[in-house]
Parts: structure tokens; C-alpha cells; sequence
């Protein structure tokens, strides 16, 4: 599962900074070292203003903070942040993540991991 993540602060205006940030998981997902975050950023209008990596610790920890884009459309907007370039939503019900475990897993939704960051005039 991808961490779970907050934006703060949460209505901002352009020019401003938002900083995105998960604590660590408590269940050891062993994403790496190397390990980053995609974050993508999206205004009301439905424009990526953001599409970013960022470093992500190997418990699933991270802090991104960015500068809202001039060019972002006022209203409500979202961020996106899952792990990148791993398949935490694996369809064959395996867990690529602990290969060398054996274990039963439960499927969880697949539905994209998102919070609001509402954009002020």
C-alpha cells in the first residue's frame, strides 16, 4: 500500500508553499534505500501543474514542500503521492514486495491515493 500523506497547509494561493509528507509505516513495507515517491499536483481546471519524484525512506516516510505554480487555476485541486515505479496494487493477489515471506494477503481498493489543496484567487 502506498503511505498515507497530508498537505499542509491545505487552501493556498499561488506563489505560496505546501509541504506533502507521510510518516513512516508501521507495518515494515520495505520500499529500499532508493526508494522515491511520484507526487502529482492537479488544479480545478484538471491540469498537472506538478509531476515530480521525491526521495521516500525505506518505511515509506517523506516530505516534499513546493511553491504553488503561477500558472495554477484557482479552486479545488488535488495531490497525488504512491510510490514510484512499484506495483503496490499487484492484480495477481502476490505481494511483489516480500518475495522471500510467506504469507496471505487481503486485496485492498487500487483507487488512486489523493487530498485536497484548494488554490485562492
Amino acid at each position: 500500500m502506498p503511505p498515507g500523506f497530508s498537505a499542509s497547509p491545505a487552501s493556498v494561493r499561488t506563489g505560496e508553499q505546501v509541504t506533502v509528507s507521510a510518516s513512516d509505516s508501521e507495518c515494515n513495507p520495505r520500499y529500499g534505500q532508493d526508494a522515491s515517491i511520484k507526487i502529482t499536483v492537479t488544479d480545478s481546471a484538471g491540469n498537472q501543474v506538478i509531476d515530480t519524484t521525491a526521495p521516500m525512506n525505506d518505511a515509506g516516510g517523506f516530505t516534499y514542500t513546493f511553491n504553488v505554480p503561477a500558472n495554477t487555476a484557482t479552486g479545488a485541486g488535488s495531490i497525488s503521492a504512491y510510490p514510484h515505479g512499484i506495483d503496490w496494487c499487484d492484480d495477481t493477489g502476490r505481494n511483489n514486495r516480500a518475495r522471500a515471506e510467506t504469507r496471505t494477503f487481503t486485496r485492498v481498493s487500487c483507487v488512486m491515493p489523493q487530498v485536497s489543496l484548494t488554490v485562492l484567487p
